[in-house]
């Protein structure tokens, strides 16, 4: 059978160089419970997997080889993950690559007979979406995205603008954090046409905020971002008592803090935190969901309280902030709660702890998974090397640190894996 013959092959490979299933599983960007069916040969992996595991295990185009002539009538045949760009088909009827065709179909069905369903089942992919949003590595989120992306494309009513519209910021954020910044960009040029085009404040508000946020590791011009969170501020203000996504106008405050934060304006960004405690105070608990990329929740606030307090060296409230950030924010967040102790780790060097601070964010680059390696944790480590001052910047730490932030796995990853995060839609 030849998914056992290529699953023992890949099995010896690894086992030759001296690599466990999980560690394998890091290297290569796939779930390692995936891996071990691939080993049994209970899945049967994939062109993309053999061409991976023949990189991180040193074995030229030994297991390719191997997957093709084993698997020589499959591949012929294999289709592309990832969706087709817009204006591609293989005929009217056809449904985009990377597309379920009974989820085509479905849909169809749904839209034809079922009045408002489909924007009803639109809102509940994206609710799925952003709530696991956090939990799902960037380099296996991306593809479930775009495939739904297409998928969307097959529903033509107006009033999909909305979903669009937070498609893309999701698209967007994913893209950032693969280190596809003139990707990411434009999908943000995108989100706000599509939310433009809803006509809906509070979705217009969204992607702005959340643009001005993630923008900030992108390195933009602060004035330009600081004009995108004063949008997203107007309109969360134009909306019906921010009824609708009430965590919208947290967003907004959110990001003026921050980028007045990075341009030294102190007064001006305790201001808007002053503004931010009022209106986060106000929401619920659970506003869209307090886990969700969408909602707002205690965690989230004193996260931002935390990134101002160190951007302007108040560093003792840093402490005490990103701390119980890091209480509040769920185990399973690890990329989130990465930056909180690389936060952390930048109080400590900014207070003149340097060797400690730097141990601190060595130890957090050194354990986090390599799926959960992004552009955003780059950044935020690399504000901590920055953090390093004078003579201190002589110390051996800091070589060694600085040779540790050229790694950045996630440039090298290829998109998509058998990952057992995978989900129907909702």
């Amino acid at each position: 059978m030849a998914e056992a013959a290529f699953g023992m092959q890949l099995r010896q490979s690894r086992q030759a160089a001296a690599l466990s299933l999980r560690q394998l599983a890091t290297r290569v960007g796939y779930d390692h419970s995936y891996l071990s069916q691939v080993e049994r040969g209970q899945r049967p992996g994939s062109t993309q997997l053999a061409q991976l595991c023949d990189r991180e295990l040193n074995t030229g185009t030994t297991l390719t080889a191997a997957y093709l002539q084993l698997h020589s009538q499959e591949v012929a045949t294999e289709r592309p993950r990832t969706g087709r760009l817009a204006g591609q088909s293989s005929g009217p009827s056809a449904a985009p690559a990377g597309v379920d065709v009974l989820e085509v179909a479905r849909h169809g069905l749904a839209s034809s007979f079922g009045g408002a369903q489909p924007v009803n089942e639109w809102a509940a992919v994206i609710s799925n979406h952003t709530a696991d949003f956090h939990t799902t590595p960037p380099a296996e989120l991306l593809p479930e995205l775009m495939a739904d992306l297409q998928l969307l494309r097959t529903d033509t009513a107006a009033v999909l603008a909305v979903p669009a519209a937070e498609l893309s910021v999701l698209i967007a954020l994913t893209l950032s954090a693969l280190g596809r910044i003139r990707a990411a960009g434009r999908w943000w040029r995108t989100g706000r046409m599509t939310a433009d085009g809803s006509g809906e404040p509070l979705t217009r508000s969204l992607v702005r905020g959340w643009e001005a946020t993630s923008a900030l590791s992108e390195h933009r011009p602060l004035p330009d971002l600081l004009h995108l969170a004063d949008e997203a501020l107007v309109l969360a203000g134009a909306g019906p008592e921010l009824s609708g996504q009430p965590s919208c106008g947290a967003r907004a405050l959110a990001a003026r803090a921050l980028v007045l934060a990075r341009l030294g304006r102190g007064g001006d960004a305790h201001e808007a935190l002053r503004e931010l405690l009022g209106v986060a105070g106000d929401l619920p608990a659970e506003v869209g969901g307090a886990t969700s990329v969408f909602g707002w929740a205690a965690y989230k606030l004193h996260g931002v309280e935390g990134s101002v307090c160190c951007e302007l060296g108040y560093t003792g409230a840093g402490y005490v902030v990103l701390e119980r950030a890091l209480e509040l924010c769920p185990v399973e967040h690890v990329g989130e709660r990465a930056g909180f102790e690389l936060g952390l780790a930048r109080c400590l060097v900014l207070d003149g702890e340097v060797a400690a601070g730097l141990a601190m964010a060595m130890r957090v680059l050194v354990e986090l998974p390599d799926q959960w390696h992004t552009h955003y944790l780059y950044d935020a480590a690399g504000r901590v090397l920055s953090a390093v001052q004078g003579k201190e910047l002589g110390r051996a730490a800091v070589r060694d640190y600085r040779e540790l932030l050229t790694r950045r796995p996630y440039l090298n990853r290829s998109v998509g894996s058998g990952s057992s995060s995978a989900r129907a839609q909702g």
